[in-house]
């Protein structure tokens, strides 16, 4: 496509003599923009994707696909109801829970938190909770007054395996001078850390027989869990588990429950896509330019080519290229860059933090106890695709401009 000659030329101006020294400072600021406008793209993206995949991970872990609650919190005879959800195509996991707010006390500190009554066995299965256990043993949670409770709640009351931790419900019991608040001491059987922040600090979980008793629901669950094989498919095994449950309960799917938040995420990921490719608009930009006043400062040679036989066509090309070079350096330079970011995100965020000394990334705020980081192969190759698209279309127009140059008048006024 591009001969010899015109490779030379193209790459002879790119090398700027003394004279030309500010026309290749604006070149080397055009490759720079690109690259980092790439490099941002990539990294955004990539850290958007991981912290929506880091959230839908640890949410879809601990909270079921699909959720199935009685009517005034109550689900009767939940266990013929299991069993028949388990029979269908898709469902992998169905588990019965009592949910219920509660204040937890202990050595002077309170706060408030989620009680999760489930059967062991079921919580086992939690793969989330059960390989993520920092002390104690899931094997301890047995009998009326062990509960399981998250590492950064351990951290914050003071506690660790063995100590007592007390809860206290709303829904107290009724006595001759009004409703007095419930309150039991529990012992805390074992901590559990899965990395993300309102999970560590505020859920407890206990045995179900003696979350019924607690919460006074003998022989009812507030709720049961659904897992199914894949969570795209929600809605739809939706709709055939609420054929199954009838009049007796509600279906709602984790899209429904967490729409809000994930739409908000999407929303701002596609605002910061756009905000960002403005990098590369604006160094595109500079190519333009910078090639606009390498042109006018060749005018000379140009003409000198063109009386030597040089066609209008070659000095197109010469020019093409010329502008080309410095937008696909900057291209695979700022993907390079990025993929090197994404690939030590976390060890360079702790680095920072160090010489710094302040929170970069701060759990209490983000959810996560990391900065996560997903590449997208389709994403990666439209943001290269876009730095090549727009840097060769930077170039088209001073390229032209080269090729119209009249040899006569340029050396007329030379």
């Amino acid at each position: 496509m591009f001969s010899a000659f015109e490779r030379m030329v193209a790459m002879r101006y790119l090398r700027a003599r003394r004279q030309e020294g500010f026309i290749s400072v604006i070149a080397w600021f055009s490759l720079l923009g690109i690259a980092l406008g790439v490099a941002t793209l990539i990294i955004v993206m990539s850290v958007m994707n991981g912290f929506r995949q880091e959230l839908l991970t640890r949410i879809l872990g601990i909270n079921g696909h699909l959720m199935v609650s009685g009517a005034a919190n109550q689900l009767t005879d939940f266990d013929p109801l299991a069993e028949k959800l388990r029979g269908l195509a898709g469902v992998t996991l169905v588990s019965p829970m009592i949910e219920g707010q509660v204040m937890a006390t202990a050595n002077g500190v309170a706060r408030g938190a989620v009680v999760r009554g489930m059967r062991p066995e079921d919580l086992a299965k939690r793969a989330i909770v059960a390989d993520n256990i920092e002390a104690g043993s899931l094997d301890d949670l047995a009998g009326g007054d062990a509960v399981l409770i998250g590492s950064r709640m351990a951290s914050l009351m003071g506690l660790k395996v063995g100590d007592s931790i007390s809860l206290i419900s709303p829904k107290g019991n009724v006595t001759a001078f009004g409703t007095v608040p419930r309150l039991r001491a529990y012992r805390v059987a074992g901590l559990f850390r899965i990395g993300m922040y309102e999970y560590d600090s505020s859920f407890i979980f206990m045995p179900l027989p003696a979350a019924q008793t607690y919460f006074r629901l003998p022989g009812a669950v507030s709720n049961l869990e659904v897992f199914i094989e894949n969570a795209d498919h929600a809605r739809r095994l939706g709709i055939e588990i609420a054929r199954v449950v009838g009049a007796n309960g509600q279906v709602h799917d984790w899209q429904q429950v967490n729409s809000t938040f994930f739409n908000a995420i999407q929303v701002e990921r596609n605002v910061m896509f756009l905000i960002l490719t403005l990098i590369i608009v604006v160094a595109a930009f500079n190519i333009v330019s910078s090639m606009i006043m390498l042109v006018k400062d060749k005018g000379r040679d140009i003409a000198i080519l063109r009386t030597m036989g040089a066609t209008a066509g070659m000095i197109m090309r010469i020019f093409f290229l010329s502008g080309a070079s410095i937008g696909v350096i900057g291209t695979i330079a700022g993907f390079l860059l990025g993929v090197l970011f994404c690939d030590n995100i976390e060890t360079i965020r702790q680095g920072i933090q160090v010489l710094t000394g302040t929170q970069l990334f701060d759990e209490t705020i983000y959810f996560l106890s990391k900065l996560p980081a997903k590449m997208d192969a389709t994403e990666v190759a439209a943001v290269v695709g876009m730095g090549l698209g727009l840097s060769f279309l930077a170039t088209l127009y001073p390229a032209w401009r080269a090729s119209r140059i009249d040899p006569a008048e340029a050396l007329r006024y030379e």
